[in-house]
């Protein structure tokens, strides 16, 4: 089946020209919407990449229909590919994985872009290394002992709610309840 998607991202911009472009390359299904590329939930999108089989064929006009980084588009690509469908796009005809032409460009610029972030990974992790060995840690600062303490009489005490020693303690949930834990098992010898 030949699938199309549309999306503009104003409740005010109109989907006719993509759903004419779409119509004309034989699209027999077309899934559109009116949300922003840049938002995580695209309801028609989902139901696309969900309904799709073996052998179909999503079209989009452009790239930027589908998604806003490359980052974003090569993880829709591998997900449409993962169902045995294909991908094509009107405005960058070197995006057709029914061709071998097609599916070569796109290998290519999938390894270029596991390069780019093969190469982020590695700074980052020599900038972390050069830190350590100027003495600087990563991470988020340990929480003030004082008040940990405060926190841990309050919650032995049951005297009050959690919501209570947060407030009176000033630390968060996660680190009360990391610092129980620590404690737990601390006491078990484990």
């Amino acid at each position: 089946m030949i699938i199309g998607y549309a999306r503009v991202s104003k409740n005010d911009q109109h989907l006719d020209r993509q759903i004419d472009r779409l119509k004309k390359e034989g699209c027999e299904r077309i899934y559109q919407e009116k949300v922003s590329g840049a938002g995580k939930i695209r309801p028609e999108l989902d139901r696309m990449l969900d309904a799709l089989r073996e052998g179909d064929t999503v079209i989009v006009c452009e790239l930027t229909r589908l998604g806003r980084s490359v980052k974003e588009l090569f993880m829709l690509a591998e997900r449409i590919g993962a169902t045995g469908a294909d991908l094509r796009s009107i405005k960058e005809p070197w995006l057709d994985t029914t061709t071998p032409q097609g599916k070569l460009l796109f290998a290519v610029f999938s390894g270029v872009s596991q390069f780019e972030r093969d190469i982020i990974r590695e700074r980052t992790l020599e900038g972390l290394e050069s830190a350590r060995a100027r003495g600087r840690k990563g991470g988020r600062p340990k929480a003030d002992a004082g008040r940990i303490e405060l926190a841990m009489k309050l919650y032995d005490s049951r005297a009050c709610p959690v919501s209570d020693i947060l407030k009176a303690s000033g630390i968060s949930k996660a680190t009360l309840y990391a610092y129980l834990k620590d404690r737990e098992s601390t006491e078990k010898g484990t």
